[in-house]
């Protein structure tokens, strides 16, 4: 068995291996980080904001144009501790990751997903096996969590129409409605400098998660026009 953080695996696995269990979805909101009280719109004019992600930084620059947005990296303790020595201003880590990290209190602010769509299956952990090993599968039943896995079912399936990597910034989540038993998923790409951002919704039946997602990915596309996602 591999367990693994569903936001960072590739959008298409290795023949031969399946991912058969998700296990119960944490928040999958981003967490502000900032040196100062509130949030995201409460920043000044200029300040500078640290990610790695593209996908941050392009609904940031797009929701604040006036930010200037570096590059941050290291683990969650150092990018905190950057954030403390005053070498930005702020960043923006998983809520999920820092609650299993048990530093959930480093959070300033949390940021709703109409202000940042979060990453693709993010907060979701999947756990793979080879695909003919049936005690394996057997061994997942007891953890593997429904609505987890129609969830990332459809935010792969639109991943994958969008043929997504860390190098695009794309964003997608999934809400069900438990008592219609229907789904709802919100998708978005976006410029890499933030000067264009598409956001669309599909909705129908959870059984039709996968194709929901499809279809999702190919109005973003019909919207966006042909060079959008490599940027040409």
């Amino acid at each position: 068995l591999a367990v693994h953080s569903m936001k960072d695996v590739p959008t298409w696995l290795p023949d031969g291996i399946v991912i058969p269990c998700y296990m119960e979805r944490e928040d999958p909101r981003d967490a502000w980080i900032g040196s100062g009280p509130g949030g995201l719109d409460e920043l000044p004019s200029g300040a500078v904001v640290g990610t790695a992600s593209l996908r941050r930084a392009s609904q940031l620059l797009h929701r604040r144009p006036d930010l200037t947005v570096v590059p941050l990296r290291g683990n969650v303790g150092t990018r905190i501790d950057k954030v403390a020595a005053g070498e930005v201003a702020a960043t923006l880590l998983a809520l999920a990751g820092l609650k299993r990290l048990g530093r959930a209190d480093a959070a300033t602010a949390i940021l709703e997903t109409d202000v940042m769509l979060p990453a693709i299956a993010q907060g979701a952990v999947g756990i793979a096996c080879r695909a003919d090993d049936a005690r394996a599968h057997a061994l997942l039943v007891p953890l593997a969590h429904a609505e987890t896995a129609i969830q990332v079912t459809a935010e792969r399936a639109l991943l994958a129409r969008l043929d997504g990597s860390c190098r695009t910034p794309i964003a997608g989540l999934a809400r069900i409605d438990t008592p219609n038993q229907t789904l709802s998923l919100k998708g978005l790409v976006a410029k890499t400098d933030g000067s264009q951002v598409i956001a669309l919704e599909e909705q129908g039946p959870v059984s039709a998660a996968a194709d929901i997602g499809a279809a999702l990915g190919d109005r973003l596309l019909a919207e966006a026009g042909p060079g959008f996602l490599t940027g040409e």
